[in-house]
């Protein structure tokens, strides 16, 4: 079957036109504060606007019934590069980043929630940008399809195929029969949760742009600061607390928080993903909290607790908030690192990584082969909340963390051939494909990535797509199957 061209071309029109309003929002915002930024700001908006007008004229009159994954797969990818290539233009045609290569990383890092950055003096940007810069990761946490998918029902039978590529997973729970109502509940809820934070935040030590921008990076697991400092800035037992908690509900399943708002809390408590994600992070916070205790970091058990409460929840998120410098804890947490930006949180979160529940199920398969040594003949099911977990979703799970692997080994291998140094590739190749932020050596919170090469650069915002879109959506079109009829 020929690719439906026009129907793309048409998706990505609409979808630009949406986009410009977020643009505009943040326009709106620079007026206010009139600080040079509303006019790059306007014309950035402009340049989207009209681009999505000429893609919608184009596919104007594309036949929505012979739409199959491979156009929802170009749909998603190219809305995320595209989506960085427009979002940039604010950072490049204001002079805030003065190159293209730092100015895409920025906004990419931004839509994949990566939250990783090459800006060296945070504050010194202006109160429009800061906003847009923060609303790329809102946008990002749930989706920019899922958006378009809830807001508008004429696009038909392909809002389906687009709303899998974009929030693939190994599990779909579509809990009501139009995938359109499914989109428009899990971004109620996700609307709801960014206003709690907000008014939280806010009763709290900071101000009320300061606290739009981190409610905005905290539920979206994303993790950019207005401040150059990021979250130290304030050292507050109460913003540190408050953000901890909107982190580990962004990397819980929204689904089930759903639920949660409906007062169907069984559903979460019951749910075998999230309990091994729960006792997982408890159980990290507290050997962190020894750990911290151990090396005389601090001394004070109630300050040990705060600290890794809230280094472990905004790495396991894949929030990567600059909370302090883990670098200073020694390598048995860099270790601890490691296993949070792989672990990561639920499948149907904002955070990335493998998800917990891909853990759980390869953790049973584990053991029902130790059980097959001494049984050999026994016939043990995968099960997952009392459901039988099928083959071909175990074997899903199974390449997938595969693929993983080899995108592991690959990007720390042309990293160290770019001259990185050991700790430095590990670290940008596995917080890049978990969309973390942080790494590790001298790459790890405190400091950002305006030093290392373009070629990493761009590898990077690489890992990040692949790992936002986890994995498939985007290497599959690299193959040369996908584009053969």
């Amino acid at each position: 079957m020929l690719l439906n061209i026009r129907f793309i071309v048409k998706m990505l029109g609409i979808m630009f036109i949406l986009e410009t309003f977020f643009m505009l929002l943040a326009s709106v915002v620079a007026f206010v504060y009139d600080e040079g930024d509303f006019q790059p700001l306007l014309l950035s908006a402009g340049i989207l606007f009209f681009s999505g007008l000429a893609c919608y004229g184009i596919g104007f009159r594309a036949n929505e019934r012979n739409v199959g994954r491979r156009e929802g797969m170009l749909i998603v990818t190219f809305t995320w590069i595209l989506f960085s290539f427009f979002g940039m233009l604010p950072f490049y045609l204001g002079g805030y980043i003065d190159n293209i290569t730092d100015a895409y990383f920025e906004t990419m890092s931004g839509f994949t929630t990566t939250g990783s950055s090459i800006l060296t003096n945070i504050e010194a940007l202006p109160k429009g940008i800061l906003f847009w810069r923060s609303l790329t990761q809102w946008q990002g946490g749930m989706g920019m399809v899922v958006f378009t998918v809830a807001l508008l029902p004429i696009i038909g039978g392909g809002a389906s195929l687009m709303f899998e590529a974009e929030s693939s997973g190994f599990v779909k729970d579509r809990f009501l029969p139009r995938i359109t109502q499914v989109a428009k509940r899990i971004w109620g809820v996700y609307v709801t949760l960014t206003i709690a934070a907000i008014l939280l935040l806010w009763a709290g030590p900071m101000d009320l742009f300061d606290a739009i921008n981190h409610a905005f990076t905290a539920i979206s697991t994303g993790g950019y600061s207005t401040k150059n400092a990021g979250v130290l800035y304030w050292d507050s037992a109460y913003i540190d607390y408050i953000l901890s908690l909107f982190m580990f509900i962004g990397a819980t399943n929204m689904t089930l928080v759903y639920f949660c708002f409906k007062g169907q809390v069984k559903k979460l408590v019951c749910d075998e993903e999230f309990r091994f994600f729960f006792f997982f992070v408890v159980f990290v916070i507290l050997v962190s909290t020894a750990w911290i205790l151990h090396i005389g970091y601090v001394d004070n058990f109630l300050t040990a607790l705060r600290k890794a409460t809230f280094q472990v929840v905004t790495i396991v998120s894949t929030c990567g908030y600059a909370a302090d410098d883990y670098i200073q804890w020694g390598p048995f947490f860099w270790f601890v690192v490691i296993i949070l930006m792989l672990v990561c949180g639920c499948g149907g979160s904002t955070s990335g990584g493998i998800k917990a529940g891909r853990v759980v199920i390869l953790t049973k398969v584990l053991f029902n082969q130790f059980k097959k040594q001494t049984h050999p003949h026994a016939i043990v099911p995968i099960r997952m909340n009392g459901r039988v977990v099928s083959s071909e979703v175990v074997h899903r799970i199974m390449a997938f963390v595969f693929v993983y692997l080899v995108l592991i080994i690959a990007g720390c291998f042309l990293f160290a051939l770019d001259g990185m140094g050991f700790e430095e590739s590990v670290g940008m190749t596995i917080s890049a494909l978990g969309n973390v932020g942080p790494a590790l050596g001298s790459l790890g919170p405190v400091d950002n990535f305006s030093a290392i090469p373009d070629f990493s650069k761009w590898l990077m915002c690489f890992l990040m797509l692949v790992g936002r879109l986890e994995l498939f959506t985007v290497l599959t079109i690299l193959l040369p199957s996908f584009w053969k009829q």
